[in-house]
């Protein structure tokens, strides 16, 4: 599709999608397939133009909180699933407090509070829509939830309270492989929740994992549940394995999938939130992800702190560099600079 494309002609493509053309299902199957280098840089050149267009250099930060490593699920794919015999934490609220306090003035737009299905939360969701609160009080700032599944009356109580994001990946749109991903669990739960939460006023972020599919079909069905499910954020992440958990033993993919993704969903969603994780593979792993048409750091997290990530591929390095003052100095080698809070704010109100 790329392959003989001039510059011209990539400029073209790129200025057709921002005039609206949609992508087609042939178009998402030819992008998916290809592995030569020389055309992947074509298409991450495309989903910088896209995105530049929209965004020029500014990039949107976000703090992250896992303040609850406990989770009532069975997950085959996650570090934290229920029956995993690791060390687990429950940030108490001063605890959350004093993570909040280290935050406070840090040049970030939005707080991530991510945890598992805690029962200690689930079977009392007040406790959730407290922790929100008393964040949105002290720091004044979006808060993005990643609680799992809740109940619609839980939405309704934590965006009254300053919930201004959902994010609850799907992982995969393949029902076969949803099964053995989240096991045990509802395929339409998870939906259903998504949508009700855009009716309660949040954005939405949804997700999937790739190099964990069983062939590019599965990523096509993903990436047209996702075209379906329409969020304000879009992500894909590598899937790492992880000790102790069913699928701990697959050999590790490498990440040039997720950056091929990244762009394609650039194309797919060109004026929408896209993430780079630094959980993955930290500040270096961020610039790739930029240059393939991200234009959120995500996993941002206060000096020296030990608190977890998803992944943790820094779980035993002695200086994790995910501090958002070492993010923004390697953002100015890049020409990229954070983007102004009403920017943000501007967002979460279309």
């Amino acid at each position: 599709m790329l392959k003989d494309m001039s510059r011209e002609e990539l400029d073209n493509f790129a200025e057709s999608i921002i005039n609206g053309q949609k992508l087609s299902d042939d178009n998402i199957r030819d992008l998916l397939n290809i592995e030569d280098d020389e055309i992947l840089e074509k298409l991450y050149s495309i989903a910088r133009s896209i995105r530049n267009h929209y965004f020029g250099n500014k990039v949107f930060l976000y703090s992250f909180v896992y303040f609850s490593t406990y989770c009532k699920n069975n997950c085959a794919f996650c570090y934290y699933h229920c029956k995993n015999d690791i060390n687990r934490y429950r940030l108490t609220p001063d605890e959350i407090e004093k993570v909040c306090e280290a935050l406070k003035g840090d040049p970030i737009h939005m707080v991530d509070l991510t945890m598992g299905e805690d029962p200690y939360y689930h079977n009392h969701p007040e406790r959730l829509v407290e922790v929100v609160r008393r964040v949105k009080e002290i720091l004044g700032l979006p808060i993005m939830i990643s609680p799992g599944v809740v109940e619609d009356k839980v939405l309704e109580e934590l965006r009254r309270n300053g919930a201004n994001f959902l994010a609850l990946y799907q992982e995969t749109y393949d029902p076969a492989l949803f099964a053995r991903l989240r096991v045990g669990q509802s395929f339409e739960k998870r939906v259903n929740c998504r949508n009700y939460a855009r009716k309660a006023g949040m954005c939405i972020e949804d997700g999937i994992l790739t190099e964990v599919e069983p062939d590019k079909e599965s990523t096509f069905k993903s990436l047209k549940g996702l075209e379906k499910s329409d969020p304000d954020m879009v992500r894909v992440m590598t899937f790492v394995p992880q000790e102790g958990t069913p699928f701990g033993k697959m050999v590790p993919g490498s990440s040039k999938s997720e950056l091929k993704i990244i762009a394609i969903l650039r194309l797919m969603f060109p004026n929408r939130l896209i993430p780079a994780s630094l959980d993955l593979e930290g500040i270096d792993g961020m610039v790739h992800r930029l240059n393939a048409g991200a234009n959120v750091v995500t996993s941002i997290i206060p000096s020296g702190s030990s608190l977890e990530g998803v992944v943790n591929y820094d779980r035993n390095l002695a200086k994790r560099d995910r501090d958002v003052h070492s993010v923004i100095k390697r953002l100015e080698s890049m020409g990229m600079e954070p983007a102004k809070q009403e920017d943000f704010n501007m967002i979460l109100s279309r």
